[in-house]
């Protein structure tokens, strides 16, 4: 797979059939249409590509919330290229592609930089000055640049549209398991680990912590069936997220205790799946209080790895 991070790089493709849209979580609906799109180069014999924004479009809009990632940058590319993607066009969204007109963004991008003969889109994909373009006025345009546009209906799963949204939603209330269904893959958070209090290790549940990224939607405070990834080795393991309110005031941030696992990892990367919200976070009396519950949350945690083996 080829990724394209400047729009001035793009030169010279293949003919290519080409999968529109953010796809911030790759969720069941986009590798619907991502997987639809590859099928077809394929058989076409062309090039497959995503094109995307490295940047969510809320990040140079003025008075407009910023959108928080649902997938890390590299997760997302990874993703990508195990579907089968020729070429990812992760271009920044700037104020110059902002200001295009909806056929100027057709035919200075997809036409000439991107070379297209087919375009796969959902049914809500936006573009151009103030996102008034539309699947209608694609199928317009590709009828005089001649290429063709094929539209995904809405993705529905469980009477529900699946959405970056919706799962951004799920992922903010801690319903980790429907979160899983609507990814099509749990929910995780990666980063580096670091040094804590080390107060897990005390009581006898030394635990592996990482920051929280700031730029990435979290689940709320609580305790989490998880499981973690380290030097390409899963292990079952059981996760807090939060503040630690027992034991002082600290930022938020993700404790992982490993089962069966007393290894000097720190400076490794870390990526835990989150699995199940078991209970939210709790301010006890004490450290003894803290540890009992700890046991409580590591035999529940131990009891659902054991039967989901």
């Amino acid at each position: 797979m080829k990724t394209f991070e400047r729009l001035e790089d793009i030169t010279n493709i293949e003919p290519t059939v080409v999968a529109l849209g953010n796809f911030d979580g790759i969720h069941k609906g986009h590798q619907e249409i991502i997987g639809r799109s590859v099928k077809e180069a394929e058989a076409a014999g062309l090039k497959s590509a995503v094109f995307t924004f490295s940047n969510h479009t809320s990040s140079i809009l003025k008075n407009v919330p910023q959108v928080k990632n649902i997938l890390y940058p590299e997760e997302k590319m990874e993703i990508l290229e195990s579907m089968g993607v020729d070429y990812v066009f992760n271009i920044p969204f700037t104020e110059e592609i902002l200001r295009m007109s909806p056929e100027e963004f057709i035919e200075e991008i997809l036409v000439k930089r991107f070379n297209i003969r087919e375009a796969y889109c959902g049914f809500n994909y936006s573009f151009g000055y103030k996102a008034s373009g539309t699947p209608e006025i694609l199928m317009h345009e590709g009828l005089r640049h001649g290429f063709g546009i094929h539209v995904q209906e809405p993705y529905m799963i469980d009477g529900v549209v699946v959405s970056s949204t919706y799962i951004r939603k799920l992922i903010e209330e801690g319903r980790m398991e429907e979160c899983t269904k609507f990814m099509g893959r749990m929910y995780a958070i990666s980063g580096e680990i670091v040094m804590g209090n080390k107060l897990g290790r005390t009581i006898g549940f030394p635990t592996c912590n990482t920051f929280v990224d700031d730029t990435m939607i979290t689940p709320p405070n609580g305790v989490y069936i998880t499981t973690c990834t380290i030097d390409g080795i899963t292990r079952p393991s059981v996760t807090n997220v939060g503040v630690k309110p027992t034991i002082g005031t600290y930022e938020k941030n993700i404790e992982t205790h490993i089962f069966d696992f007393n290894e000097d990892v720190y400076g490794k990367k870390i990526r835990v799946d989150f699995i199940r919200h078991t209970r939210g976070e709790k301010k006890f009396d004490g450290l003894d209080d803290l540890k009992k519950q700890i046991e409580s949350d590591c035999i529940e945690a131990r009891v659902y790895h054991r039967q989901n083996r």
